[in-house]
């Protein structure tokens, strides 16, 4: 009885301590296991690791636009990565095939070896690297995902993730929920492209440096890797004994002379130390469907798998049988797409060719365009403000993406038509006026 007594004192002192006063709560039968009625503070609550999240740069910029539209004022955005087309009708009709057909069951963790077998024989074709589809393949749901599951595989608390920046925002998360730290190697403007040197990397390279990461083509800044930056890369990544994360999304949207070059056909020795990451939403305008892949040696990917199949099945049976006919079907309209946005691009530099002020840096790739904005002198924070406030449109400051991006804006052109002429007359009439 003593015990009980005990027991019961503590849980009042602790009431009391905590400003809930007076006698302890009488038990009612239903509610016997329900929790002590002590103040809920959010804080004490959450992990200390959610709390080092933060929102990215587009959803806080959504947020600040709702409360523009919220006043009555229309919004154009140029700030979203997202296709405007439709997903080609012959990947449509196979899913929807595929349900008919009662393809709705769980499908193998790993991805259905259909989807394996034709994710390799396209790596093989298209990047010219040999990958076994049984254990060196795995199916995710979006690359977001299979960027998680290889950070969470390869680093461990106290490691550090190296990434260039300017650089997407959202890459920052998954290396901290995986308790690394990011080390930013600052990227610089030079004949009108940003660029990033191997000799830069290794300047800020420690004891505890273990993945780095790159994207390439490059969201936010439109750089594709050369061949040549990309030896020398690859080089400091074997001799430092390095883990190369690629994400290599929008490989199918270049422009001009550049050609995407997948880091892991340059060397075996490169291949074996290299996590490839790649997905369907923007090759194909497949974002909805969540589904991608990542190519890496057995080793590595097994572990990736360990912690992929802690929080995921993977895509639906149906989404992944349509993802097999992506890659194997006609490519036309991957082709079309890119033209499509070419031209769009062009609009863009057309648009603003002759601001004060405001110089276009052209995209070798990707569907993003990044504004030079230094000679104004205002921080690009504020232009993006000015910009949303007083020409009602939306774009995003480069500062989001990291110190380096200071000074320049990324505007958007993945989506055309009236939204794209709309928005650029209204970005030109901002910048005019700052």
């Amino acid at each position: 009885m003593m015990a009980v007594h005990d027991g019961r004192a503590r849980a009042c002192a602790r009431l009391q301590c905590s400003g809930n006063r007076g006698a302890f709560p009488q038990r009612r039968r239903r509610d016997r296991f329900a929790p002590l009625a002590v103040p809920r503070y959010t804080s004490g609550l959450r992990s200390r690791r959610s709390q080092q999240l933060t929102p990215t740069a587009v959803n806080t910029i959504l947020a600040e636009i709702r409360r523009v539209q919220a006043e009555g004022r229309a919004v154009v955005s140029l700030m979203r990565g997202e296709p405007d087309f439709d997903t080609p009708a012959h990947i449509v009709e196979v899913a929807a095939s595929a349900l008919r057909a009662g393809r709705t069951r769980y499908p193998d963790n790993r991805g259905e070896p259909g989807l394996r077998e034709a994710v390799a024989a396209r790596l093989e074709r298209d990047n010219g690297i040999r990958y076994d589809p049984a254990s060196e393949i795995l199916v995710t749901t979006g690359a977001t995902l299979g960027i998680h599951a290889a950070l969470q595989a390869l680093v461990d608390p106290g490691d550090e993730v190296l990434m260039p920046q300017p650089i997407y925002d959202a890459y920052r998360s998954p290396v901290v929920m995986a308790g690394a730290s990011v080390v930013p190697v600052d990227a610089t403007i030079a004949d009108g492209r940003f660029a990033l040197d191997a000799t830069a990397i290794e300047a800020r390279l420690t004891a505890r440096s273990r993945v780095l990461l790159l994207n390439t083509p490059w969201n936010p800044v439109g750089t594709v890797f050369r061949r040549d930056e990309l030896d020398a890369i690859g080089r400091l990544v074997v001799d430092r004994n390095l883990v190369l994360v690629s994400d290599e999304i929008y490989e199918a949207i270049t422009y001009d002379r550049a050609t995407h070059v997948s880091p892991a056909s340059l060397s075996d020795d490169l291949r074996a130390r290299t996590v490839l990451v790649n997905s369907f939403s923007k090759t194909y305008a497949m974002t909805g469907w969540r589904v991608g892949y990542c190519a890496a040696p057995a080793s590595l990917l097994d572990a990736m798998f360990l912690v992929l199949q802690q929080s995921s099945r993977g895509p639906a049976t149906f989404v992944q049988d349509a993802a097999v006919v992506a890659l194997t079907g006609p490519q036309t309209c991957v082709a079309a797409m890119r033209e499509e946005y070419a031209r769009r691009r062009a609009r863009v530099m057309a648009a603003l060719d002759d601001v004060a002020g405001a110089r276009v840096l052209p995209p070798e790739g990707g569907f993003f365009a990044m504004v030079d904005v230094r000679e104004t002198g205002v921080p690009s924070e504020e232009v993006r403000r000015h910009l949303l406030h007083e020409a009602g449109v939306a774009v995003v400051h480069g500062a989001a993406y990291g110190s380096a991006g200071e000074g320049t804006l990324r505007v958007s052109f993945a989506s055309g038509g009236d939204t794209l002429a709309r928005g650029l007359e209204r970005l030109r009439a901002g910048l005019e006026k700052l």
